[in-house]
């Protein structure tokens, strides 16, 4: 901890001198400053920028430019929201914020703590300010524009003074077509410096451009490679767009840096030259294998491959796959927008030996293959979305889409187009060849309505009719389609709470209570051990070992109170996973988040020499539960061999836990 004074304090002691020398005396602060920060300085004098300013030039933009703004980079706000929202659990209460900008530095959407919003507000740093470099001088979001790369600012290496109390960290966001399209950044105080965050903005950078390519090409095969297999997959992966004539459309950053290559030396250009072998073999020996890859040679190195889209209906070499037209059209109809479903998760997969999910997951198995809708509660990021997954992938519609859509974070004026799809021109904005909405993509298969208790009411009335009439008409027209759908929907609300506010509609509560499954919060699971094991096999991918874990993060990570549940668990073992050294398997505590230890400190008074809860001082009943539950842990959440090693049967082993 002194170490760490001590480096702020002689950072914070070069600052000044930096600034001293630059401002009052004109001169260049040779080795006090980053050279990437003291040349952002040098163009900010230009700019005819004073350190001293605080007001900026239209500071804000009013509520209608500002939705028009939103409007106009409505595709990156729709792919870029989750991961905010990711992100954010992983800094939450550490007096910080989660920013998105368009390619112009113009501020879209925050997410932060509420005591630093508020003193963010001092600053600006709202939704409809302008942090371009030009205005704002020296900051995260600016610089990183301006430099087509990630960048942090700490503190008084801002250029304008008053905005010294800010440590901020941004990277770019590109564009399918390689061109910069926006800026994510996290700000918080600059007393307040965290490890990792800039790595973390690029991270999450990369899995943004990800999100926006597959979006944009979602009609066409994907190719996807890297030099090392297990990267398949992941926001380090280069990904090839290719049309079903062979001609590559479009390649990502990572692809052109892997080739060695530049974007125009490969859009409009054959597959076969780009890659150098041709694209017909691929197909065939990996489109009835999905997921999987083959290895090909590329400039002398080997590179794995891996097609992912519509690969039946290609047509290269004058030859095409046996498949309909319309047949074709239905399945692009289906691809758009469609989250496809892990062919290995399953509800079986899902159960993992804790107590209250087996049961959800018993009463959910049980409906398999019937008309009736399925409701998941939980808390946000307790596994809603993997156990509507899990739950298709288990029934006879496994072979069908899967169709997600999050009604919480998309705009209430946008969610209606969206859900029930919309005819050319029905709008100013819309595409002149309109758009399918969630429900006809998911004909055939499953329409999984995340936080539905957010859905505006007057929805709620049109949802409603789509369920009795099995019909959708979407915006612009008066012709309705027939729709087959198994319905699944999940939300963190009480919703007899709000059909009693009036918030819900009472009809519609009735019409998705067919059934109704409770996920347990991670922080009251007795299968963490278990679920982490399985998780880093699963993140580790098959090119190398899955990492062991050792006692002491293992005891941090059951600590730990889990505000973001498995989400954030999931968040903080590819964290983990990924600050291991080349050849290192073993997870210890310096590997983990930070924010996992600030319930650290009084962790050890509350555990005994196995790392199990320290026996409760209290009665019988709850004594009986403590060692149950110890017992459970120990044996890696096997109800039976819990039961055999403590000699009692299996239903009084439930009993004691509170199961029954």
């Amino acid at each position: 901890m002194e170490t760490a004074h001590l480096l702020t304090d002689n950072h914070g002691h070069r600052l000044q001198q930096a600034r001293e020398l630059f401002f009052a005396h004109d001169a260049l602060p040779e080795g006090l400053l980053p050279p990437l920060i003291a040349h952002s300085w040098q163009r900010c004098r230009r700019f005819g920028l004073s350190e001293i300013e605080q007001r900026v030039p239209g500071e804000s933009l009013d509520r209608i430019a500002l939705k028009t703004e939103l409007e106009r980079n409505r595709t990156l706000l729709l792919q870029s929201r989750p991961i905010m929202e990711h992100v954010y659990e992983q800094i939450r209460d550490s007096g910080s914020m989660v920013i998105l900008a368009d390619a112009n530095g113009l501020l879209l959407e925050t997410i932060g703590d509420a005591d630093f919003v508020s003193r963010a507000d001092r600053v600006s740093l709202v939704a409809g300010a302008s942090w371009d470099e030009n205005l704002r001088g020296t900051n995260a979001i600016g610089t990183a524009l301006y430099e087509e790369s990630a960048v942090a600012v700490l503190g008084a290496e801002h250029f304008l003074q008053h905005n010294g109390l800010l440590t901020c960290c941004a990277s770019p966001i590109f564009g399918p077509d390689g061109r910069p399209i926006g800026v994510l950044d996290i700000s918080g105080d600059s007393r307040s410096r965290q490890r990792h965050t800039l790595g973390l903005a690029r991270l999450s950078a990369s899995i943004v451009e990800k999100r926006l390519f597959e979006a944009v090409h979602t009609n066409d095969i994907l190719v996807c490679f890297h030099h090392h297999a297990d990267y398949l997959g992941s926001p380090k992966e280069g990904i090839a767009a290719v049309s079903a004539d062979g001609q590559v459309i479009a390649i990502n950053r990572n692809g052109t840096e892997l080739l060695g290559i530049r974007q125009v030396d490969a859009v409009r250009r054959d597959f076969s030259i780009v890659f150098e072998n041709s694209l017909a073999p691929l197909v065939d020996r990996l489109r009835h294998k999905p997921r999987s890859s083959c290895q090909v040679r590329v400039n002398g190195r080997n590179l794995h491959l891996q097609l992912r889209g519509e690969l039946p209906a290609l047509a290269i070499a004058g030859r095409v796959y046996d498949e309909l037209p319309a047949q074709r059209t239905q399945r692009r109809t289906e691809a758009i927008a469609t989250t496809p479903t892990k062919a290995n998760l399953t509800l079986d997969t899902l159960n993992t030996g804790d107590m209250r999910l087996q049961a959800a997951i018993d009463r959910a198995r049980r409906i398999l293959g019937r008309d009736i809708p399925i409701l998941i509660q939980g808390e946000s990021g307790a596994g809603k979305e993997m156990f509507a997954s899990a739950f298709h992938a288990s029934g006879p519609r496994r072979d069908a889409p899967f169709v997600a859509l999050n009604c919480a974070s998309i705009p209430e004026t946008l969610i209606e187009s969206e859900l029930f799809g919309y005819q050319g021109g029905a709008f100013t904005g819309a595409r002149k060849e309109g758009a399918p909405g969630k429900i006809l993509q998911a004909h055939g298969g499953t329409l999984f309505l995340d936080e539905i208790g957010d859905m505006p009411l007057n929805l709620q009335a049109r949802l409603l009719r789509v369920l009795q009439e099995r019909c959708v008409t979407p915006l612009g027209s008066t012709r309705a389609l027939q729709v087959d759908i198994s319905l699944v929907c999940a939300t963190h609300r009480k919703l007899r709470e709000e059909v009693a506010r009036g918030a819900f509609r009472e009809d519609l509560y009735y019409r998705l209570n067919g059934l109704a499954v409770t996920l347990p919060p991670l922080r009251e699971r007795t299968d963490i051990r278990i679920l982490v094991d399985k998780i880093a096999t699963a993140e580790a991918g098959t090119a190398m070992d899955a990492p062991r874990f050792s006692e002491a993060a293992l005891q941090t990570i059951e600590a730990y109170h889990w505000p973001g549940n498995i989400r954030q668990l999931f968040n903080a073992i590819r964290v983990a996973i990924a600050l291991l050294d080349e050849g290192e398997t073993l997870i210890e505590e310096r590997h983990l988040p930070e924010e996992l230890f600030e319930s650290k400190a009084d962790s050890p008074a509350s555990r005994d020499e196995s790392g199990a809860p320290a026996m409760p001082d209290g009665s019988l009943e709850e004594i009986g539960r403590h060692v149950a539950q110890r017992t459970l842990a120990t044996v890696g959440g096997n109800i039976s061999a819990a039961a055999r090693q403590l000699g009692i049967s299996r239903n009084t082993l439930y009993r004691k836990l509170g199961r029954l």
